[in-house]
């Protein structure tokens, strides 16, 4: 059975940086693909980045440059770095995980090809 537990978020002020982690079981991240969501207030989810079998990553335009997914492969943990936060980045975050299909984002959305869930983590950010 898979299973991903996130790490708690928090609260930060904008400017600052923030790292999620996601830890499996029963799932090997370097045996397979896995990808960061986000879901703001009264909106929809939205994909914030995404890491293929090659250790690949990708993001939309909306985060790149300031978000970073990368994995511990001794611990089975996925990362997610976020740098130079604003408080359009407050959110719940989910990371996600798949054996076979893979996520990827182009420069304005990512795909949600992923079977196995986190159960999401609070960000908050302030200005």
């Amino acid at each position: 059975q898979v299973k991903l537990v996130q790490s708690a978020g928090g609260s930060v002020q904008a400017g600052g940086s923030l790292r999620l982690s996601c830890t499996a079981s029963g799932f090997m991240f370097d045996n397979g693909c896995a990808g960061w969501f986000r879901q703001a207030p009264g909106k929809g989810r939205e994909g914030v980045g995404a890491i293929d079998y090659a250790g690949d990553t990708s993001y939309p335009k909306s985060v790149k440059g300031r978000f970073t997914i990368s994995q511990n492969n001794a611990k089975n943990t996925l990362f997610l770095q976020i740098d130079s936060l604003k408080p359009e980045d407050t959110g719940v975050y989910y990371c996600a995980a798949d054996f076979h299909r893979c996520g990827e984002c182009n420069a304005d959305y990512c795909t949600e090809e992923y079977d196995y869930w986190g159960q999401g983590t609070q960000v908050t950010v302030s200005s």
